[in-house]
């Protein structure tokens, strides 16, 4: 039988993890509430703030296996503990930022942090769950990035109205280095996968497991068009609704709100399954709500289509229902991994493709959005990442072993 592993600090570790997650996230959803500050202060321009939008995600869109190689050979805990470094580092050297090129480097290098924290959580969550409550709380996992990014969204206009963009970006410096310290102090060591003095032929095949199984990529392709889209719609809201005409406050509490809802979907998907629904079917649901609410919410100039108040509903709808698929894929991820000792690099794989899909979403609809003058025929680019994702998962379901 499985034994949960109890925190030095009588918290729940399971928790930590989960709490570090969204610290890292936070620091994705610090840039839009920003962009506008960012524009006045520096000279930003729309495609510039899709790339510093994009960035973050960077090094998981090149590394993304490589650095879950390496967490699953020096050890989980270490990695989470240098990610919150480097976020901390990071994001001090940010916020005395004169120049947009240093802005952007700064953000690749949160980047890399981001990655170290987030690229061994589901094995950790996966390993100090209590039994039977694997799939729950992963699904919870699944909602750092919505959590992290509401809170950002939400409270990141009102301080930086108050104190500026960089004692913002400082702020969450500080955020980072608290976690830190929570997570030495608090967060029980892991062995590694694998030592490191016998690593060589290991990792190797480690990788060639994981990148020879058919489970992985589809689940990583699925998290990319799922992820691209997302980022794209909660990433611009701020400008979608400042262009509008909508108060700084009203435009921080309607888009920390569009990426809270995420977190339903995501807490749902994991009771949903252990209740025994099948993961292809919320993979479906989800897909098909986020393509028919993001046409919605997007097709037509403005004052064609649906009233304002219908459109933001519709944005609800897409974030809310379309947390479903991440909560699932994480224990996808978990489940279609090749054996125990490829967890990292199976969900580094994971990341890395997710990270692709948030890198290249925001640019492209920003690249759209200025093409044609507005924001009307964003639902084009969300909608074919919606059919991508449908076709996906019937491979997946092919895929699947028996529970």
């Amino acid at each position: 039988m499985k034994q949960r592993i109890r925190s030095r600090a009588g918290l729940d570790p399971a928790w930590i993890v989960i709490a570090a997650g969204v610290c890292a996230a936070l620091h994705v959803g610090k840039l839009p509430p920003a962009i506008a500050a960012l524009q006045a202060a520096l000279g930003l321009t729309l495609v510039q703030a899709g790339f510093l939008l994009s960035l973050v995600q960077g090094a998981g869109m090149l590394l993304g296996v490589v650095f879950g190689l390496a967490a699953d050979t020096v050890g989980p805990r270490r990695s989470v503990l240098l990610g919150l470094s480097v976020l901390t580092l990071a994001s001090a050297l940010g916020g005395a930022s004169t120049a947009v090129p240093l802005l952007m480097a700064l953000r690749a290098l949160e980047g890399f942090g981001f990655l170290l924290v987030v690229l061994p959580a589901p094995g950790l969550v996966h390993r100090f769950a209590a039994p039977g409550r694997s799939n729950v709380l992963l699904g919870l996992w699944g909602a750092y990035m919505p959590f992290g990014t509401a809170v950002a969204l939400l409270a990141g206009p009102l301080w930086i109205e108050a104190l500026g963009w960089r004692a913002w970006w400082w702020l969450l410096a500080a955020v980072s280095a608290v976690m830190a310290l929570v997570v030495a102090r608090g967060l029980p060591e892991v062995p590694p996968a694998t030592s490191v003095a016998g690593g060589g032929p290991a990792l190797a095949a480690r990788v060639r497991r994981t990148l020879g199984a058919r489970g992985p990529w589809l689940v990583a392709l699925s998290f990319s068009v799922y992820s691209s889209q997302w980022l794209a719609v909660i990433g611009f809201l701020p400008a979608i609704y400042t262009q509008a005409g909508v108060s700084g406050a009203a435009t921080g509490v309607l888009t920390a709100l569009a990426a809270a809802v995420n977190m339903i979907g995501n807490m749902a998907a994991g009771r949903l399954q252990h209740a025994g629904l099948a993961p292809t079917r919320l993979l479906t649901i989800g897909f098909v709500t986020m393509g028919l609410a993001a046409t919605a919410a997007f097709a037509g100039d403005v004052g064609q289509g649906l009233p304002p108040w219908a459109r933001y509903g519709a944005v609800l709808a897409f974030s809310a229902v379309g947390g479903l698929i991440p909560g699932t894929l994480f224990s996808l991820a978990v489940r279609l991994a090749p054996d125990a000792h490829t967890l990292g690099t199976t969900v580094g794989w994971v990341q890395q493709w997710s990270a692709f899909g948030q890198f290249v979403g925001p640019p492209l609809v920003a690249w759209i959005a200025s093409r044609v003058g507005g924001w009307q025929y964003t639902w084009i680019a969300t909608g074919a990442c919606a059919l991508l994702g449908l076709l996906l998962m019937t491979r997946i379901r092919r895929t699947l072993p028996p529970r």
